[in-house]
Formats: C-alpha cells, structure tokens, sequence
C-alpha cells in the first residue's frame, strides 16, 4: 500500500516537474524574443521578413536568403544576386553580392588582376570587402554589420550602398576584362567597352546589366 502511494506521489511530482519545465522553456524563448525585439536585433524569421518588407523576394537556402536587387549607376540599372545570413551567434548580419566565377584555366587568372582586386579593399570603406567563395568558386563583395537596431531604411541604404559598390568596382572583379587585357586589366576608372560580354551587358556573374536571370549557382555555400 505505502509502495503504490509513493509510486503515485512519484509520478505526480515527475509530471509537475515536466509542466514546470515546460514553462520555464516557454518563458525563456518568450523572454529572448523580447530582448531581440527590444534592441533592434534580427532572428532568422525577421530577417526574412525585413527583406520581404522591402519589396524582395527572397529565396531561404537552408539558413541564408538569396534575392534578386536592382542598382542604378550613371544612367544604367543593374540586377544583382545578392544574399543575407545571420553569423552563427545571431550577432552580426553578412551581406554579399555575387560576382564572376573564377576562371578555369590559371592563363585566364593574369597576377596582377588579382592583387587590384586585393588592392581595392582599402578602397572600398565601410567594413566592404572583396572574398573567394571556394565551393563554388565565386568572388563575392562582402561586409559585415552589427545585429543591433537593424530598421528596413537601414537594411535598404546597406544594400544599396554595397550594389553601387559593385558596379563601381566593375572593371575590377571583371573576368572579362581579364581576359581580354591579360595582365594588363583595365582601371578602376573606366570599364572595358572592347569585351564581347561587357558590350551586350551580360558576364557569367551575378551582376548583370539587364534584367535577365542572373547565373549564379544558388546551391554555394557561405560562412
């Protein structure tokens, strides 16, 4: 008899203790949303809510999102591949937009191409930065933000500023131009109007002058 009535208090007290965990659970993750939503910070949900919110249709790629963004410089309009990811303590917010696909054969890759590409991130300013995506061997224009009072005019400005970035910097990320001038790429200052691709607006990239689908291969992998 005392058996049965301990084994009943038991179980009582172990279904209380479940219930109480469960709540304890339940206000934890109540009390971190808060805290997230208090201090302007984005979780993986807002995130794509945010671009959704700017008129974006963002694409979810296990935990990035890919979208097309249109940038206008000097009279042309640009549609680049771009994509946003949290770090993965949720504390900073990885932008990228995709560029060219590195060439296959190391006689397409001149030296000095790629330390101008090297060179123009003390150039860029504001945490932008040229990086080699190797999975796919891809260059991506890059930067890194704070996850603290992240607004959509904000996220929007960021965006922008990084595509003006990249048609800025055409002439040199630019595999075209390197092929066609061999070690001798182009200036930042002028873009290379004797390439068959960059006449008709179109690179195997990311960035396109036109409002053709972009190339870019959507399985890569970022940090």
């Amino acid at each position: 008899m005392k058996a049965t009535v301990i084994s009943r208090a038991a179980g009582v007290l172990a279904i209380a203790f479940a219930i109480g965990m469960a709540t304890y659970s339940s206000a934890q993750t109540t009390e971190t949303k808060t805290a997230t939503a208090a201090n302007g910070s984005l979780s993986e949900e807002s995130l794509g809510n945010l671009l959704k919110a700017m008129g974006l249709k963002p694409e979810k790629v296990e935990k990035r999102y890919d979208f097309a963004f249109k940038a206008k410089h000097e009279g042309e309009e640009w549609k680049l591949s771009m994509s946003a990811v949290l770090s993965q303590n949720n504390n900073s917010v990885w932008i990228m937009a995709w560029l060219d696909k590195l060439p296959s054969s190391a006689a397409d890759v001149p030296r000095t191409s790629l330390l101008r590409l090297l060179a123009a991130n003390d150039q860029l300013g504001k945490g932008k930065f040229f990086a080699y995506i190797p999975s796919n061997k891809r260059f991506v224009l890059q930067r890194v933000i704070p996850n603290r009072n992240v607004s959509t005019r904000a996220f929007q400005a960021l965006l922008q500023d990084l595509g003006f970035s990249v048609v800025e910097t055409y002439p040199v990320w630019s595999v075209a131009g390197w092929k066609n001038t061999g070690s001798n790429v182009a200036s930042s200052g002028s873009k290379d109007t004797n390439s068959k691709q960059a006449s008709s607006g179109r690179t195997e990239t990311g960035a396109i002058r036109t409002s053709t689908e972009t190339t870019r291969d959507k399985n890569s992998t970022i940090r």
